[in-house]
């Protein structure tokens, strides 16, 4: 019983899960830009290439 107290109250677990979590908040916000800043640059090409 008491290893099972102890183990309630480690938050090292909970630390490494939030870590994570936070890492691919930001791995989906930079996939999002990069996608949205890709279809802009490929607009900004297509109008260069057909100016030239």
């Amino acid at each position: 019983m008491m290893k099972l107290l102890e183990l309630t109250k480690n938050e090292e677990g909970a630390t490494a899960i939030e870590y994570a979590l936070i890492a691919t908040l930001i791995a989906v916000a930079a996939i999002a830009a990069m996608g949205s800043l890709g279809n802009k640059l490929d607009t900004t090409y297509n109008n260069v290439a057909a100016k030239l």
